[in-house]
């Protein structure tokens, strides 16, 4: 008989690998038509699972849509964690990669397309905007133990304000995105940067 933190962990695994799955079927069915012509029945179908079990891991059809919302706040994350991990001592360089590769990847996602098109419902718009609490939480808790855990090493207190900034920011461009001739990952960076680095110097004259 498995430990319970063992039993646990697998479970944790089996739910992890469950919901991968569910959302990355709703984003296939997304490039081929509207949010609002896609079931959950189509959705179940197409990851092998009952309707039943979407329900009981999503709660309803709009769980299921802030679950994917939450996806893309969890990628902005992603790629500003693998900025930071390869950029190491450049400030300017991890938070500008971070955010640009998090722009490109979300340009070509069939969600944020249909919102940038203003094809989307409302209710989809919502979640990233009027309704975005819960992806700013998520994505300012996460990107906050990064940049405490990281080289960067800040405070808990430090690192919240910054990673809320950058989380809000980013994730305002998704509905409205920067006109061609604007570098935003750049200049993003160029406004945050200066806030990590002063803490950097601050603590290495104490």
């Amino acid at each position: 008989m498995p430990r319970n933190g063992v039993r646990v962990r697998y479970q944790e695994a089996a739910r992890g690998l469950l919901r991968s799955s569910v959302l990355d079927v709703m984003r296939e069915l997304l490039t081929e038509r509207d949010w609002s012509k896609i079931t959950l029945g189509d959705i179940a179908a197409g990851a092998g699972v009952s309707r039943q079990t979407l329900y009981n891991e999503f709660g309803s059809r709009s769980g299921l849509a802030q679950a994917y919302a939450l996806r893309l706040a969890d990628d902005l994350v992603d790629h500003v964690e693998a900025g930071i991990v390869g950029n190491v001592d450049d400030v300017h360089v991890a938070l500008r990669d971070g955010v640009a590769n998090f722009f490109v990847d979300a340009a070509v996602d069939p969600l944020v397309r249909s919102l940038v098109a203003g094809e989307a419902k409302l209710d989809l718009l919502r979640l990233i905007t009027l309704d975005a609490g819960p992806l700013l939480e998520q994505a300012t808790g996460r990107l906050s133990r990064a940049f405490q855990h990281s080289w960067m090493a800040m405070t808990a207190a430090e690192s919240d304000v910054i990673a809320h900034a950058l989380v809000r920011i980013a994730l305002s461009y998704i509905p409205t995105p920067p006109s061609p001739e604007r570098d935003a990952p750049t200049e993003l960076s160029v406004l945050l940067s200066p806030y990590v680095e002063a803490v950097r110097a601050a603590r290495a004259q104490r």
